[in-house]
């Protein structure tokens, strides 16, 4: 069955688009559009290039053959493919493992009332740019965040494979308890444990209960990610919570490189790489095989963004639905904090020299970025990886960054991250050589997750006018305490 581009977001929200339009739509389709694989019992995708994430080189495609949402063949020669769906690729194209994005924010602030969800366009959106797994990292509506989930793996709708972190765990959380005890967060664990939660996400939250969070996660086989600080007040430093056996870091290296005399951001200038306290805290990740999230240009989204990362790509404005595009101004927009710039210059030289002592199989793609309409979270993967070359990492690595070191640290190495035989078929094809241009990955031609092929193009367009409020009644619903 053919699909039209907008089918999608008619099937998610008919009042947008009607039942007769969608019909017509299965019509008039031409080509692959929104087409899955689930109707074709094997794919075959012939010609062009491969970077199977392995290694750091870059082949010619031997023919990867993918059935039942796997992939069951590299060379086409094994298996009988009659009556496959047979994809033929240019010389140009080069096929890549999924990114995962372990800090994907589906939060939005259009109103300057505070973050909620943005549940329309972002999933097609993060898949049209070849994000095949994201991480919530910290949710405001985490109920609405596992109704989507859910409607995704069972087809009902697309997009990638989202993880979900329920919650925030800490003073980040709306309306977080400060009273809260070791014992109130291992029932609450056990609760969003039920609810499918696989990893937890704690932000300000100090110690005694960071260290119950772990634990009680750990006991339901779910990891653990931070945002932390120094140490000051009642914060806690990542050297810290590596010993409580954290599995993920964010944003700050730690250790004695942040003093817990003052703050994290206000020490973070001081904490050059060249210290031997550099040296200890990358050590320590590396003796506790701890992942780093480094989100450098979610900084600079903060920042003046004066540079290149951040030049005009996409018009984000075309994804807005028609009253958000009447009421959104410039002024709406965050407004540039010099600060933020000079961190992301620094993030950059600190990224760098993780990556040289060691630590490039522990660094994995975050790019965190709660959107106020100016850029749209779900391009920021191609943003994070041209930071990661721009300070200094070879173009196979960044790529290895973002597919293989994600999947690893969310205990899916053995199913993701490369594009080897016996691993799910998540993947996309770019126009032009990554490994020449790191830019190249922003060239998405084509999409696969769970085996379902999608043209990207479509998932655009089917994006398209959807995110954002319908109305000024519906624009009730993004703003905090007003949705589910």
């Amino acid at each position: 069955m053919l699909f039209c581009p907008s089918v999608p977001a008619a099937l998610m929200t008919p009042v947008r688009i009607r039942p007769l339009v969608a019909l017509l739509c299965i019509f008039l389709a031409g080509g692959v559009g929104l087409e899955t694989a689930r109707s074709q019992p094997t794919t075959v995708l012939r010609g062009g290039q491969l970077f199977d994430a392995t290694d750091t080189t870059l082949t010619d495609n031997p023919g990867i053959v993918v059935r039942a949402g796997k992939i069951v063949d590299r060379g086409a020669t094994a298996l009988d493919t009659t009556g496959a769906r047979i994809v033929r690729l240019g010389p140009d194209h080069v096929i890549l493992p999924g990114l995962v994005d372990l800090h994907a924010h589906y939060a939005v602030d259009f109103f300057g009332a505070g973050r909620v969800e943005e549940t329309e366009g972002y999933p097609l959106l993060y898949l049209a740019n070849g994000a095949t797994t994201t991480f919530t990292a910290g949710e405001m509506q985490p109920k609405k965040m596992r109704r989507v989930r859910r409607a995704i793996a069972r087809g009902d709708r697309i997009g990638p494979r989202m993880l979900t972190s329920g919650p925030y765990f800490g003073k980040a959380r709306p309306g977080w308890d400060t009273t809260r005890t070791p014992a109130s967060i291992r029932r609450e664990v056990d609760r969003w444990a039920a609810r499918g939660v696989e990893h937890f996400k704690a932000k300000r939250l100090q110690a005694e209960l960071l260290r119950a969070l772990i634990d009680q996660a750990h006991r339901h086989g779910a990891t653990v990610t931070g945002h932390l600080g120094s140490g000051s007040g009642q914060s806690v430093n990542p050297r810290t919570a590596i010993d409580m056996g954290i599995d993920r870091i964010e944003h700050f290296l730690g250790g004695a490189q942040l003093p817990d005399t003052a703050g994290a951001y206000d020490a973070l200038p001081t904490a050059t790489p060249d210290e031997p306290a550099f040296d200890r805290i990358a050590q320590h990740f590396r003796e506790h095989n701890v992942y780093f999230d480094a989100t450098i240009s979610a900084y600079g989204y903060y920042g003046t963004r004066e540079s290149d990362v951040y030049a005009d790509w996409p018009d984000a404005q075309q994804y807005f639905t028609p009253y958000l595009r009447s009421v959104l101004a410039e002024e709406d927009y965050q407004a540039p904090v010099p600060r933020f710039q000079r961190i992301f210059e620094l993030k950059l030289d600190r990224i760098k020299a993780f990556y040289e002592a060691g630590g490039g199989g522990l660094i994995t793609l975050g790019t965190d970025h709660p959107s106020w309409g100016e850029y749209l979270a779900p391009f920021g993967v191609h943003r994070e990886l041209q930071a990661f070359v721009r300070a200094g990492i070879p173009e196979a690595a960044a790529l290895r960054i973002a597919t293989i070191n994600g999947a690893r640290a969310v205990g899916r190495g053995d199913r993701l991250g490369t594009l080897t035989v016996g691993k799910w078929a998540d993947l996309f094809v770019v126009r032009g050589n990554p490994l020449a241009d790191i830019r190249n990955t922003r060239n998405v031609e084509w999409v696969m997750v769970r085996g379902d092929l999608h043209r990207a193009a479509a998932l655009r367009e089917a994006a398209r006018g959807t995110v954002g409020p319908d109305d000024a009644a519906a624009a009730e619903a993004f703003k905090p305490d007003r949705g589910p």
